[in-house]
């Protein structure tokens, strides 16, 4: 049985952060892309694309995800949700890996998965006075994307470069052709085997 990717959707995600992994995922072959929301009714994202969720939260099993990605969205700045942070410290227990970008990352920083892990977000000062409880600068690392103990953080620039690290870490691809893809759409080098 095929293991599941799960999208978070919201109203006003980012839906450029996601795409690319999205759509590598589903090309492997190897997962189902499915999005989750907080209810089932439909949500708008920042680009006006209407979603309807697939599941809920509730329904979440870590036996069946492969990966859970949580995109950007002015949501996070506002405020974090009990239940999601619940999630993801159950999924991160076991071993499932967890991926977010820009806003999103202040989420795994609320659920205390940043304590001795290498992570990112857009700057240091960003998630220093948005989490007020966060105490882990020590591990803050200064660059597009990093995954550290399953745990993918990027900043909101950096689509691409969270992409990559999924695949890597998923195995989407072997090494090469990570690279490969990499250079593709980061720097525009035509990679024939992955057309």
């Amino acid at each position: 049985m095929q293991k599941t990717a799960y999208l978070l959707v919201f109203d006003g995600l980012a839906d450029w952060e996601p795409a690319h992994i999205l759509c590598e995922l589903r090309k492997s072959g190897q997962y189902e892309v499915q999005t989750v929301g907080f209810s089932l009714e439909p949500i708008v994202t920042m680009g006006g694309v209407t979603i309807l969720p697939d599941v809920t939260l509730e329904v979440i099993e870590a036996v069946d995800t492969a990966v859970f990605i949580l995109p950007g969205g002015h949501m996070w700045e506002q405020q974090g949700n009990k239940s999601l942070q619940a999630l993801l410290r159950d999924l991160h227990a076991q071993n499932v890996p967890l991926a977010a970008i820009c806003g999103a990352t202040l989420e795994i920083a609320r659920a205390g998965l940043t304590h001795q892990v290498r992570h990112t977000s857009n700057i240091l000062q960003y998630v220093q006075a948005l989490v007020p409880a966060y105490d882990d600068q020590a591990y803050y690392v200064d660059v597009p994307a990093v995954t550290d103990q399953n745990i993918v953080t990027a900043d909101g620039l950096s689509s691409v470069d969270f992409a990559r690290e999924i695949i890597k870490l998923l195995g989407i691809y072997n090494e090469a052709d990570a690279d490969a893809w990499y250079g593709m759409y980061k720097h525009g080098i035509y990679a024939p085997q992955l057309a």
